[in-house]
């Protein structure tokens, strides 16, 4: 019979060799720096041996420490994998929870390139701006506009958004001075309000009280250039609309935005091959691509 430490304070272990941080590996982990400490202390006591020097807020592994990383990150190593052959053999679905504007103007024509290297995962996408379906255990990742933290959910962050008026170059033609938009119909968001943009241009007015309301940034954009009117937006949605020239950028004025997230329930955060797909997430969202 195999007489090994708890696999947990293995993992907390390497983790916080790698990063010389029991904060920055708690991060990785999605539990608190103080939760680390505590598995490497029962690491070391299983052990008998001070694997870390705690000195002020630094930690530095002990001659023993580097000993014991030298063969418990290969084997560590090995063990995810394979097991990461056996759960792509086995196949797998990951259930991603998607605003509809993200998931069809930005998402949806990706997902085929990822596949290209993980030939049996499978994606099963729904719609919705809510965070129910991540707490209740019905996703395993949502995507989603705005600005953490979400009790109970982790938060891996996908861009940063500045917010820009867009209408079609009809329209734009008219439009001198950003006072002009007092004459022209403004379409509304509850996620993107008009009155910090309209402090950046200088104007001194409140917020829209009439208008369209949508609570679908898609929807809002399709109706912006069909001309029903002058639509804040972020960049990430716009791409498509301004490479093609259906909307462009009346002024040359920009608000910061929210963001775009990743969120994930704890059990979900914590699988490798879930975290992967994270990280092609945010290497994807900086590269241009047309839509």
């Amino acid at each position: 019979m195999l007489t090994l430490p708890p696999p947990h304070t293995l993992i907390a272990f390497e983790a916080a060799a790698r990063h010389g941080s029991f904060l920055r590996a708690g991060e990785e982990l999605c539990i608190t720096p103080s939760a680390v400490s505590h598995r490497i202390k029962a690491l070391e006591d299983w052990l008998g041996q001070a694997l870390f020097l705690r000195v002020s807020r630094k930690i530095e592994l002990t001659a023993a420490g580097a000993a014991y990383l030298a063969e418990v990150r290969p084997a560590l190593e090995r063990i995810e994998a394979a097991s990461r052959q056996l759960r792509r053999q086995a196949g797998q679905t990951l259930r991603i929870s998607v605003a509809p504007a993200f998931g069809a103007k930005w998402l949806v024509g990706r997902l085929a390139g990822y596949q290209q290297t993980h030939p049996a995962l499978e994606f099963a996408l729904s719609a919705s701006t809510r965070l129910d379906p991540m707490l209740d255990g019905t996703a395993d990742l949502g995507l989603r506009y705005g600005r953490p933290p979400w009790p109970g959910l982790s938060a891996f962050k996908l861009s940063d958004e500045t917010v820009t008026p867009l209408c079609t170059p009809a329209l734009a033609a008219t439009l001198k001075t950003p006072a002009d938009l007092a004459g022209v119909r403004l379409l509304r968001h509850p996620l993107l309000p008009w009155q910090p943009w309209f402090a950046a241009a200088g104007l001194d007015w409140p917020a829209p009280e009439s208008g369209p309301e949508f609570d679908d940034a898609m929807m809002m954009l399709e109706a912006a250039a069909a001309g029903s009117g002058v639509a804040l937006s972020v960049g990430l949605l716009a791409r498509s609309y301004l490479a093609a020239g259906t909307l462009v950028a009346p002024f040359d004025v920009s608000v910061p935005g929210l963001g775009f997230y990743a969120v994930l329930p704890p059990a979900a955060a914590n699988q490798a091959w879930i975290r992967d797909f994270v990280r092609w997430l945010q290497l994807e969202v900086r590269t241009p691509q047309t839509e």
